[in-house]
């Protein structure tokens, strides 16, 4: 239930802690913002946190406060119905200005509303109402905010909002840190914080048909997001080798006869039913992606990864031992029919699940790290 005043779980001891996050799902089976609902859930198991989450409405973990007024979320389950703000700019951007505007004014009052020790901010763009605060800030950096630094004048305004207050940026990906210290190195410890995987995804026993082999897409469907798929794939796939594509609509494509559309999916659906028989995952991205969640947690499943050689998945996959990176048509064609053999696709998802123990682990894993973060900031301050 949302309140309009203050609706902090105060716990002896506990950090206080305000989420803020512009994408949330509304059920078990809405697939936008999945991992922030898993994130919520994680650090909320904590005794050490009294996690606050204004975010569009929906169903909250046990011991999670919404602090978002009626009003406000109202707003933002309009703004996720319409997919969001990076759908917007890509779809309606006169429409996506005035919400970007109207989202800032919210989160400016939001965070000056709330007894907190620490702000957890998820995406750049959510952190410039800070403005003019002065409590430390862990803030979340994915691949798509490296699409907003490139905006003019981007840099400034996140730096001046760095310079009044204790600051981590804490990208999901190692590869982000560079760029983050040559920016804002000199005002914020840049630290890379790895989401977590569903303890579920480690528990998928895996019987894919030899007769009929399948092929996982889950995406976004965007151009960059289907990258070189459709070219890439035609005449690779039909009967025997079909392709089945997971995701919401978010641009008009033309899907290719070959394509086996089934629209927008949930952990559920692909746990039970999809990955146990499934060759591996593909994804061809040309996205700026972070640590793209999907392949983690396909990784967990013991699923093969079949991906394009972007900086985001070689800082997941091991070429040719816990999956594969293409560059061109033949080098797809051959890590498909390399994959499909029943020896190398089991031996690439064991070392692909290993390797997601090893470095990722749960999302308590990582809650363990934010925690850990959180304390840092407290630390410094005093």
């Amino acid at each position: 239930m949302y309140a309009d005043g203050p609706a902090l779980i105060m716990r002896k001891n506990s950090l206080n802690v305000l989420m803020i996050s512009s994408s949330y799902p509304e059920n078990a089976q809405d697939w936008r913002g999945r991992f922030i609902a898993n994130l919520a859930a994680a650090l909320a198991r904590r005794e050490d946190i009294a996690l606050s989450l204004w975010a569009p409405p929906g169903e909250l973990p046990e011991n999670v406060a919404a602090v978002a007024t009626p009003d406000d979320a109202r707003w933002l389950r309009r703004l996720s119905q319409q997919g969001g703000i990076a759908h917007l700019l890509r779809n309606r951007r006169v429409f996506a200005a005035v919400s970007v505007v109207q989202l800032l004014a919210r989160l400016g009052r939001a965070y000056r509303h709330q007894p907190v020790d620490v702000f957890h901010v998820n995406w750049l763009q959510n952190a410039l109402p800070l403005r003019g605060t002065r409590h430390p800030a862990l803030i979340t950096v994915l691949g798509s905010d490296f699409g907003l630094l490139r905006l003019p004048g981007m840099k400034a305004l996140v730096r001046a909002v760095l310079r009044q207050r204790r600051a981590i940026l804490a990208p999901n990906a190692e590869w982000m840190r560079p760029e983050l210290e040559q920016a804002f190195g000199d005002l914020a410890e840049i630290r890379p914080i790895a989401f977590g995987v569903d303890a579920p995804w480690f528990t998928v026993i895996r019987r894919p048909s030899e007769q009929v082999r399948h092929w996982l897409v889950i995406a976004r469907l965007t151009r960059n997001k289907i990258g070189d798929l459709f070219d890439w794939g035609e005449g690779l796939f039909g009967n025997d080798r079909q392709l089945h594509l997971f995701g919401p609509m978010q641009e008009k494509i033309e899907l290719p006869h070959w394509v086996q559309y089934h629209g927008p999916t949930h952990p559920d659906e692909l746990q039970k039913t999809w990955f146990p028989q499934a060759c591996g995952l593909i994804t061809l991205s040309r996205h700026d992606e972070g640590r793209p969640q999907v392949m983690l947690e396909a990784m967990a499943a013991g699923l093969p990864v079949i991906a394009s050689n972007l900086s985001a998945h070689r800082d997941i996959i091991l070429h040719r031992q816990t999956g594969w990176l293409v560059d061109s048509v033949d080098e797809f064609r051959e890590a498909l029919t390399m994959l499909e053999k029943p020896g190398l696709n089991q031996e690439t998802g064991k070392a692909a699940r290993t390797w997601i123990k090893a470095n990722i682990g749960t999302w308590d894993d990582c809650a363990g790290r934010y925690a850990s973060a959180y304390q840092r900031l407290l630390e410094c301050k005093t």
